[in-house]
């Protein structure tokens, strides 16, 4: 048997994993069920004021962030020779992949008429509309995302040639996906600059499309730290590389990861004076902007430095754990905690028990869907019957 193989069977079907994850997936379909069948006031507390809620500041905003790490280390890999970081393309790409589909599938959901996903494409401002960019940008590059995974289907069903050929396209491949993630992760914060009356000032800039995109990169890069750490627990018997190795990487990272934050912190102060905005650090508003920035910018920043230059993993997995959830809070903020900021405050958003509930299942489906790939495929390790891409 082989060694994609071998764990497949080794479990019955009703254990505690998939006894909880199939309740919470049964729960998001029921509740998915209601919202198509009677509608979006039956299922969030979405409104005229408040459009934009969890399933946008989660599901598409940070979602797309979050799933960046496909297009930072394959990068990182085929166009800038980094060959060390080779063993972790193949998971970021995977879990990139699943993050842009469950962006789709988020967006389906919040959209009041899905039926008109493709709209952006053909009616409204067009080319002029923000949202056409993201549209077509985000729609080819989960099309990319497909076909860079395809090798490990290939070799897993022993299609060679349609291997090779996947192979022979990895560079274009990823030149394409680097400019389509560079476009859409930066007009995501661009959609907001029509917004200046909506949202505080202290996250209202002209350098918001510049924020999103170098913010999504440290995204990128603390998602592959935190995969990794449960990836190699979970699949730990596929890994081939060894624990040496697989330490150098995350403190590899965990060095990318200070010197990105290091910049965002920059852009973020570069814009606080542009728009001359000190004086509302002084505010309620300013004190919880500054628990963004410190809290989790500074902070994770400080902590990636010292675990790298002090060799500790477990420094670097906190650090990247304070990034991810610093980036979710600052796409949060900007979607709907920041925004529409002066309405009174019985009017202002905040989840229902089955948005939060919604969200939940979809990234618990990204996770099944992930344990079943990376169970059967070539993922964590490299086929022997192939070498490696490059």
């Amino acid at each position: 048997m082989s060694i994609a193989t071998a764990d497949s069977g080794r479990n019955g079907i009703f254990t505690p994993f998939n006894l909880i994850t199939g309740a919470i997936l049964l729960g998001g379909a029921i509740i998915l069920t209601i919202r198509f069948t009677t509608g979006l006031a039956s299922t969030t507390n979405l409104s005229d004021t408040n459009p934009w809620g969890l399933w946008i500041g989660f599901d598409v905003m940070a979602g797309v962030a979050l799933a960046a790490g496909g297009f930072v280390i394959s990068s990182a890999v085929f166009l800038f020779g980094m060959k060390e970081y080779q063993p972790v393309v193949r998971p970021a790409l995977l879990t990139g992949f699943l993050g842009y589909a469950l962006v789709v599938i988020g967006l389906l959901a919040d959209l009041g008429r899905p039926w008109r996903l493709p709209y952006p494409f053909i009616k409204q401002a067009g080319p002029t509309s923000p949202l056409f960019e993201v549209s077509l940008c985000v729609a080819l590059y989960l099309t990319v995302l497909f076909i860079e995974t395809t090798p490990a289907v290939f070799e897993w069903l022993g299609l060679k040639w349609w291997r090779r050929l996947v192979a022979q396209l990895t560079i274009v491949l990823t030149i394409f996906g680097l400019i389509l993630s560079t476009m859409h992760q930066s007009t995501l914060g661009a959609m907001f600059m029509v917004t200046p009356t909506k949202l505080h000032p202290l996250w209202y800039s002209s350098q918001i499309p510049v924020q999103f995109f170098v913010s999504a990169i440290a995204a990128g890069i603390s998602m592959i730290i935190v995969e990794g750490w449960f990836s190699h627990r979970a699949f730990h018997h596929q890994v081939q590389i060894s624990d040496d190795q697989f330490r150098d990487i995350n403190f590899g990272l965990a060095k990318g990861g200070a010197v990105v934050l290091v910049t965002y912190l920059a852009v973020k102060v570069v814009a606080l004076s542009l728009e001359n905005e000190w004086r509302l650090l002084a505010t309620g508003w300013g004190a919880w902007y500054l628990v963004e920035l410190i809290g989790f910018v500074v902070t994770p920043c400080i902590l990636f430095a010292v675990a790298y230059r002090e060799r500790k993993l477990g420094l670097a997995r906190v650090a990247a754990a304070m990034t991810v959830f610093g980036v979710v809070l600052n796409r949060f903020n900007v979607t709907f905690i920041a925004f529409n900021w002066q309405v009174p405050h019985e009017m202002r958003y905040a989840p229902a028990w089955t948005e939060v509930w919604v969200t939940v299942s979809l990234i618990t489906f990204a996770v099944v869907v992930f344990r079943w790939i990376a169970h059967r495929m070539p993922i964590m390790y490299e086929h022997p019957d192939y070498p490696a891409l490059h």
